[in-house]
């Protein structure tokens, strides 16, 4: 629970406004000195715009009683610093991952994020399928292994544009081993090659240089060559839709049997035209499909599906879902490589707005590989800001060194730790050979084999982004006055939490013999109204507040009352026994407030009667019965004292001139 109020403390920290309200030399002016330490009039007003309406006019009295606020604020911040608080591990490391959060717009390029988000929103307005040609080609190919796959798949697109067919060539040249027929092993079940076809998808569904490619083909082309971590493509695009998005259908489905023959399949396509002509005459579907529908997970749910999207169905069955205009519709039979299908539709979302889209889609872009893109351009930023150079002859060094005992985590880097030539410079710090040779030695892992020297520039480029974002990172308080401003406001933030929380929060939960000491000195501020003890009867046959009356006579108790008269499946009589406030009960309400047995009360639903047996005067609540009010009290309480005695500790003084300005 405190972690969450915590969090949720220091977001408002971070979500509230800022308003510039001085000039640069008004705002270096010193507003006061608390404890020695110098608060200028920028600073109060930062955090005083921040807990105020923003564009509000600054007012005279909210800025007089903002200032104690601010003291007392600055008066717990130097508590905590005495108290060595902000020397904690625990404190620092909390201060730490709230920094990276509050960093991380710094090393996100907005505008290409605007654009990939805005680009994705597009895309999404449209479902694409396609086919593809593949050629492997591993993400860290040497250049002549890049060279050759790149003619391989040239040379296939060449045969196509004169003229032969795509799902031919897919079969006789696609790396892809879905494009062909796989007979059956005792290990697993043949398969219909699919000619290159990947069926339907949208955003996100494929690698980002693949989507690119796909959505920027138009239909029955074929795209240029596409190269994407896992080799090269040529895509052929087939068709472009309104976008399905999500939907939830429901089927008949009647299967075929692996091994079916002619006559077999012919009676199952018999039996679901037959099926469909019922349907068509008026049949009642969820009967159909309770009866006839082979899939037996979804028969007894009137064949409804999980909701999907457009690439988690075969082809066949996409086709017949775009066919359908309105919830309700069914498709005639459809084959696909399971057996005959009627599609039903249920739902399908509608698209939304790209506002409403934004966000959501945001966060997927971030996620995705295109954020690279954004992540690029922050990098050529950090070089061009800081003059980054590199020195090749110096890398060129390294290349003999490394051994392919990286690819088994056992190289020694012992031996050329003396290696002192500058690799690269980031502003004004050198980073040297020997610095790369540790980040390689720290980077060695098991791994599949590769091209030596792939690989070192592969970890060297790793290495420079990594201290081109550390390098940055370090420079960001000085860089941007507003980061390290609000940097501030969390490490006080943090520390302003924890000790209030040991000074008065928990302290005041804690403290059992402080807290009833606080309610005995005070338990008059906490006094119940006049009440009544008394007890309601209420029944719902009228004529039945006769035989409870007698039966308090005879001194039957309530509980035997009720049982008397109440059965498991009928309950007559219910008692209601308590002290009770006006307004709290309106039988009670309706009588008169002295001991004794009201008259029978009638209200639409029986009646009822009321028997009070004191009048209770003003008198003052029990801890227990107000420990919530009375605990909120004593916290008060003690934050006043605790700020009391941090007054008397720590002197302020405001340089009441200056304060004069600002109002």
């Amino acid at each position: 629970m405190m972690k969450r109020l915590k969090r949720f403390f220091l977001m408002a920290l971070a979500l509230a406004g800022f308003q510039a309200a001085f000039s640069q030399g008004q705002s270096d002016e010193v507003l006061m000195t608390i404890a020695g330490k110098k608060v200028t009039v920028g600073e109060f007003l930062t955090i005083y715009q921040k807990n105020n309406v923003k564009n509000e006019p600054i007012d005279k009295k909210s800025l007089n009683d903002y200032l104690d606020l601010f003291i007392n604020f600055k008066l717990k911040v130097q508590e905590a610093e005495e108290l060595g608080l902000d020397t904690l591990t625990s404190f620092q490391t909390e201060l730490a991952g709230y920094r990276d959060q509050l960093a991380k717009p710094y090393f996100t390029d907005e505008p290409t994020v605007d654009r990939l988000v805005k680009e994705a929103y597009d895309r999404s307005l449209t479902d694409i399928r396609a086919s593809h040609i593949f050629v492997r080609l591993k993400s860290d190919a040497l250049p002549e292994d890049t060279l050759k796959a790149f003619e391989k798949i040239t040379k296939i697109r060449a045969r196509l544009m004169n003229g032969e067919d795509f799902g031919k060539l897919a079969v006789a040249e696609s790396e892809d081993p879905s494009a062909r027929d796989r007979e059956a092993t005792p290990q697993q079940p043949g398969m219909k090659g699919n000619h290159g076809d990947l069926g339907f998808f949208t955003v996100f569904d494929m690698v980002y240089s693949f989507e690119t490619g796909a959505y920027t083909t138009e239909v029955g082309m074929v795209s240029k060559p596409v190269r994407t971590e896992y080799g090269y493509h040529l895509i052929k695009v087939t068709g472009k839709y309104p976008a399905m998005r999500k939907v939830t259908v429901a089927h008949l489905f009647i299967s075929i049997p692996k091994g079916a023959t002619a006559a077999d399949s012919a009676r199952q396509h018999s039996k679901i035209d037959s099926l469909w002509q019922l349907l068509h005459n008026g049949g009642n579907w969820d009967e159909l499909v309770k009866k006839y529908s082979d899939d037996k997970g979804s028969a007894p749910k009137g064949g409804v599906l999980p909701k999907f999207g457009v690439n988690r169905m075969v082809p066949e069955f996409i086709e017949a879902i775009y066919k359908m205009k309105r919830p309700g519709d069914y498709s005639e039979p459809i084959l696909t490589s399971y057996g005959w299908h009627v599609v039903k539709l249920v739902e399908r979302d509608e698209p939304k707005s790209f506002e409403d889209e934004k966000a959501d889609l945001k966060q997927k872009v971030l996620k995705d590989g295109r954020s690279q893109l954004s992540r690029d351009v922050v990098l050529a930023r950090i070089k061009s800001e800081y003059g980054f150079t590199e020195n090749a002859a110096a890398l060129a060094e390294i290349y003999p060194i490394v051994t392919d005992s990286i690819f088994v985590g056992k190289w020694d880097p012992a031996p050329y730790l003396n290696m002192n030539k500058v690799l690269f410079t980031i502003g004004n710090m050198k980073f040297l050979q020997k610095d790369l040779v540790n980040y390689i030695a720290a980077k060695q892992k098991k791994r599949d084999k590769e091209n030596l020297r792939v690989a070192v520039d592969r970890i060297y480029q790793d290495y420079i982004d990594e201290s081109l974002i550390k390098w940055e990172n370090a420079h960001l308080e000085k860089k941007y006055p507003e980061f390290k401003a609000l940097v501030n406001e969390y490490r006080d933030g943090i520390l302003l939490f924890d000790l209030t929380d040991k000074k008065v929060w928990s302290k005041a939960v804690k403290d059992t013999v402080g807290l009833k000491q606080f309610y005995e000195n005070n338990k008059y501020n906490y006094m119940w109204d006049t009440r009544v003890d008394a007890t309601v009867y209420k029944v719902k046959d009228p004529a039945a507040t006769k035989k409870v009356r007698n039966f308090i006579k005879t001194g039957l108790s309530d509980e035997a009352i009720m049982k008397e008269l109440n059965t498991d499946s009928v309950k007559v009589l219910t008692v209601e026994t308590g002290k009770f406030l006006r307004k709290e009960n309106k039988f009670v309400d309706q009588v008169k407030w002295e001991p004794g047995t009201s008259p029978d009360i009638q209200d639409g639903t029986g009646a009822a009667f009321v028997k009070i047996r004191e009048v209770l005067k003003p008198e003052p609540k029990k801890l227990t019965e107000a420990r919530g009010l009375i605990t909120a009290d004593y916290q008060n309480y003690l934050e006043k004292e605790w700020i009391r005695e941090l007054r008397m500790k720590y002197p302020v003084v405001v340089n009441q001139e200056v304060f004069a300005k600002i109002k």
